[in-house]
């Protein structure tokens, strides 16, 4: 039995799909990709598509599914709330509020969360500061917004938790700050990276500049300049 409803979807952008065939595609193919660059290993990572806004409904990896070895049946719808729709099968990760915070306020398309050695190790290093900083670099043009390499961008890092309401709901709020919003993406202390776009495209190249800035931080402390 399939977690899919037989109501015809669209997509974030209200254009209509025949079925979620492109989004599990699209979603199967990032969680091997991911897990090739050692950036979602075993079962950690969890990805989402906004298939519907009107009511919201996002598809989402089932929780406990190997992102390396994701099938069509490893996935789960969720509504606004984050709760499972009825009759779905897989469960939805601990930190599904998460993705619907990034889709509600953030107006996500695509989210994306992943487990790498260099975004764990900085968000621990930088955690005392709050933020991790990165300027200089061509690639910063590679996200939202960047047009030159002197921009700047801060990487917002919130303590581990396991009251993810909580956490969500402090993400949300800055997402909404009027003056300086959350953009890009930000880091969990020990735990790794949240990133999002308009869509699945746009939030896997965010994850692919964002850990290759990532690396270079990384490189830099160890060379110590």
């Amino acid at each position: 039995m399939s977690d899919l409803p037989h109501k015809r979807p669209t997509q974030a952008d209200g254009t209509a799909f025949d079925d979620y065939t492109l989004s599990i595609q699209g979603l199967i193919e990032t969680g091997r990709d991911f897990h090739h660059r050692g950036w979602s290993l075993g079962t950690s990572s969890n990805y989402s598509v906004v298939v519907e806004r009107d009511p919201t409904r996002l598809l989402l990896t089932g929780s406990g599914y190997d992102k390396g070895r994701l099938q069509p049946d490893h996935f789960v719808l969720i509504d606004g709330a984050g709760e499972a729709l009825p009759g779905s099968r897989n469960r939805p990760s601990a930190e599904t509020l998460l993705h619907v915070v990034l889709a509600r306020s953030a107006g996500a398309g695509s989210i994306l969360h992943t487990h790498s050695v260099e975004g764990t190790v900085l968000s621990e290093a930088f955690l005392p500061e709050g933020k991790l900083v990165i300027s200089g670099y061509e690639m910063l043009k590679g996200l939202e917004g960047i047009t030159t390499h002197e921009d700047s961008v801060e990487i917002e890092i919130f303590p581990n938790t396991q009251d993810i309401a909580a956490l969500a709901a402090k993400v949300e709020a800055r997402l909404l700050d009027p003056v300086n919003p959350l953009r890009h993406g930000f880091l969990i202390a020990g735990h790794g990276l949240y990133t999002w776009g308009k869509d699945l495209a746009t939030a896997r190249r965010h994850i692919e500049v964002l850990e290759f800035l990532f690396k270079i931080v990384t490189q830099k402390r160890l060379l110590k300049y």
